[in-house]
């Protein structure tokens, strides 16, 4: 849900997203994605928008020499493959479901008519794209001054959502070290490192699943 405005009677009223996606309609489709399936491959024809209804999805990136990184997880509520609405025909990356995904794909001509045609819709859009370039900045500040450990640290308070409207949801989903080691650009014996030294400090627990504590806040605001 997002709180707009209603210009007929100047109150704030909710403005339903998933409602509005979900509509039928030429050029929207609710597509489900098994853990792992690619939504789409770098180098793809970049014509459609996407929104995870549920699940989460990573963004990775190969390099000319073959080196692949992560460079973002998204989640529920996140619109991802907004380039092509910039005029981006191929894509730069490749999205992949992390988890049992469902994804409302949007072609590009139906998601510029909408952003036209719908002020509401614009609005959370507009709201989403300031939030993410303000997230790509943090990334950016994160990777040149901040430690291995400060970034593990903020990862998996991210994928708790810690910092995001709501409640946080301390139980992450499954994600693998050597998927933690690329999104914090360190090696996977780093990542067993701080784990275990996050879990003997009480700031995580996991048995099956990684529980996330807001006492590792600490590690992120120490200096």
């Amino acid at each position: 849900m997002c709180e707009t405005k209603d210009e007929t009677n100047g109150r704030e009223k909710t403005f339903d997203l998933r409602a509005f996606l979900a509509r039928a309609g030429a050029g929207r489709k609710i597509v489900a994605y098994e853990a792992t399936e690619a939504v789409y491959l770098q180098g793809d024809t970049a014509d459609s928008l996407f929104y995870i209804n549920k699940g989460r999805v990573s963004i990775s990136v190969v390099s000319k020499r073959g080196k692949e990184a992560i460079v973002g997880i998204l989640g529920q509520g996140e619109f991802f493959g907004e380039g092509c609405l910039a005029g981006q025909t191929k894509r730069m990356s490749t999205a992949k479901a992390m988890s049992a995904c469902g994804v409302t794909r949007i072609q590009k001509s139906a998601a510029i008519r909408a952003l036209h045609e719908e002020q509401q819709f614009s609005e959370v859009f507009l709201q989403h794209l300031l939030a993410r370039a303000i997230r790509i900045e943090e990334d950016l500040i994160d990777q040149l001054f901040n430690s291995s450990e400060k970034r593990l640290a903020r990862v998996l308070l991210l994928l708790a959502n810690f910092g995001k409207e709501g409640v946080p949801q301390t139980v992450i989903p499954q994600i693998s070290q050597e998927t933690l080691a690329e999104v914090v650009g360190t090696t996977r014996s780093r990542i067993s490192h701080f784990m275990n030294k996050f879990r003997k400090l009480g700031f995580i627990s996991y048995n099956g699943h990684i529980e996330v504590h807001s006492s590792l806040l600490n590690v992120v605001l120490h200096d």
